[in-house]
């Protein structure tokens, strides 16, 4: 009997320090950092990301000359992540999702978004992002909420930052995610 006992206490132990040890069934999740450009398309011959659905009365933002915003936009988007900031640079998987504008005054949208990696490791593994998008500061934070593959159980945060962008044409956005 005391023998099941210290066996049952020895796999209970191996499991808790596994996992606070930072793994998660395999996954890649410990202290990860993914870093690439988001390339968000409204215009040109094939637009990657689209207004599905017009909010209330057009807002005017003082940033904004020629393009107005509205409470209630619904956006979506299949954007491609790349290396690199340019055109041409190697891409590396897929932003795909969607977000609300949220905010009567100001840029600050709701934001639902999949990053999914289409090369290297973690080739066919996703993340899935969530938060509170407030485009008129230089910096944002959203949280990881959870992935699929290599970052199952994922958590943790991604910063965003505009490196060309213009609200009517859309642009290039630099990503950074940090997982632990």
């Amino acid at each position: 009997m005391s023998a099941l006992l210290v066996s049952a206490i020895l796999l209970a132990a191996s499991i808790y320090f596994r996992r606070r040890a930072g793994s998660t069934n395999g996954s890649a999740t410990a202290r990860t950092h993914r870093h690439f450009y988001m390339h968000d398309e409204y215009t040109g011959p094939n637009p990657t990301a689209a207004l599905i659905v017009p909010g209330r009365a057009p807002l005017a933002l003082p940033d904004t000359v020629g393009t107005s915003r509205r409470f209630g936009d619904i956006a979506v988007m299949n954007n491609a992540l790349t290396e690199g900031p340019q055109r041409g640079s190697r891409r590396v998987g897929t932003a795909q999702g969607f977000t609300v504008r949220v905010s009567e005054r100001g840029s600050v949208n709701a934001l639902s978004m999949h990053l999914v990696m289409e090369d290297g490791e973690f080739a066919g593994s996703s993340l899935v992002v969530n938060g509170r998008v407030d485009t008129d500061l230089a910096v944002r934070e959203s949280v990881i909420v959870g992935g699929t593959g290599r970052f199952r159980f994922a958590r943790g945060y991604a910063l965003s930052r505009s490196y060309d962008y213009d609200l009517a044409k859309g642009g290039i956005v630099e990503i950074d995610v940090y997982l632990y």
